[in-house]
């Protein structure tokens, strides 16, 4: 299990900067709509972690935090809408973004 001691705004963070990053980039949308979600702190906190991580620590630090997570684990309608959100903030959802989605939604389902 990932050793994540994360608040609910961390958790955002991660998985948008994650959903953000599916197509090798974050773009100033990307970037704004997080910040919209988090604040400067969080973001500038979190950012250094997950450009720390790989991939496979992405994704296990993401499942682990959720399932630990009640508010999530119980209703992932919310994160599932801010991920959407994200992965269209720069006014499309790219092949690896879309890819991205549908395998968060079976995983953390």
């Amino acid at each position: 299990m990932a050793n994540t001691d994360w608040t609910k705004q961390e958790l955002v963070a991660y998985i948008l900067l994650y959903v953000a990053h599916s197509d090798l980039k974050e773009t100033q949308q990307e970037r704004e709509y997080i910040l919209s979600r988090v604040d400067l702190e969080t973001y500038n906190h979190i950012k250094k972690e997950f450009d720390d991580d790989n991939d496979y620590q992405s994704i296990t630090k993401i499942v682990d935090t959720v399932n630990a997570s009640k508010s999530y684990k119980n209703n992932p309608d919310q994160l599932f809408a801010d991920i959407k959100l994200m992965a269209f903030a720069d006014g499309k959802m790219d092949q690896m973004e879309y890819a991205i989605y549908n395998s968060l939604k079976k995983i953390l389902s």
